[in-house]
């Protein structure tokens, strides 16, 4: 079901294989496939590239002192790398179904399941793990709506989670979208969505006026983060398969999904979407790693 990953883990935590008996406060899951994406690929190192840049942020028991929130942040917490999903290489047959299970046997071993892509096509697999949650949110922090319908005969890409997931779980109650701009929007996605009642919330409304946006994201409720690095500028990630100009600011996107933690409870979130080999430089990896480890701070403390 996974492979377990060898040194570096993510943050060093302590490796555990899924097939294993434990329990963690917080754990994380490789998903490295990019078999779906429609432009730049390179999703697929994705995983490696943020457990070895996140030697940056290697936890100690003490936690961090966050300079930013003048507070420790994350002392004595729990963390364990629980390894990769095992794919076929390049043949999607089954793919979705493996990701499913793994994300299944994740959820049953931490209170906080955090997966590491791969492509944005994960996280339908993803959420068919959560269909035992009630009035399920997702929040997405995107550029890209990812609600087409298809691309050509691909119904499965990484253009087309959020459409797949709202046709597959009658427990996904509601859908916002954090971050969107770009030329190429697909209308009839747009209009879809809309009228499904989705919150879609572009990038210049977050720079305009960024409390309205953080009113308007749902509260009371549990939620599913969905961190796409496309929603940052590509001043501040570079390494991505489909990047867009004129995007998020890394405090913008934090600022989100401090939100989104603080007023919600978090069941499982992703970052998705780092193309680390198409930024030499190693420092999309960096964000992308810091990325997670804000999440586990905005949801742990």
């Amino acid at each position: 079901m996974s492979a377990l990953a060898h040194a570096p883990t993510f943050a060093r935590a302590t490796a555990r294989d899924l097939e294993a008996d434990w329990h963690a406060e917080a754990a994380v899951l490789g998903v490295p496939t990019d078999t779906s994406v429609g432009f730049r690929p390179g999703a697929r190192w994705a995983p490696a590239a943020m457990r070895e840049a996140s030697a940056r942020y290697a936890l100690p028991p003490e936690g961090f002192y966050d300079l930013a929130r003048d507070a420790t942040v994350l002392a004595g917490l729990e963390l364990v790398d629980a390894g990769d999903v095992v794919l076929a290489g390049l043949e999607r047959t089954g793919e979705r179904e493996r990701i499913t299970a793994a994300a299944r046997a994740l959820r049953k071993r931490t209170d906080l399941p955090l997966f590491l892509g791969g492509d944005h096509s994960i996280s339908f697999p993803l959420l068919r793990a959560f269909d035992d949650v009630p009035d399920l949110h997702v929040v997405q922090l995107d550029a890209h709506l990812d609600f087409s319908d298809r691309r050509g005969d691909d119904r499965y890409g990484n253009g087309s989670p959020f459409r797949r997931a709202v046709e597959a779980l009658p427990n996904l109650a509601h859908v916002t979208v954090v971050g969107l701009r770009g030329l190429r929007t697909d209308p009839e996605a747009y209009e879809a969505a809309l009228a499904r009642g989705h919150t879609l919330l572009r990038a210049d409304a977050v720079r305009d006026d960024l409390e309205s946006v953080l009113a308007a994201l749902p509260s009371g409720r549990s939620v599913y983060l969905s961190f796409d690095v496309d929603v940052l500028d590509p001043a501040v990630l570079s390494g991505t398969g489909s990047p867009e100009v004129d995007g998020l600011t890394y405090r913008e996107a934090d600022a989100v999904a401090r939100a989104v933690a603080a007023r919600n409870t978090v069941v499982g979130a992703d970052v998705v979407e780092l193309a680390p080999r198409l930024d030499p430089s190693g420092l999309s990896a960096l964000v992308a790693a810091r990325a997670v480890v804000d999440l586990l701070a905005a949801v742990r403390g």
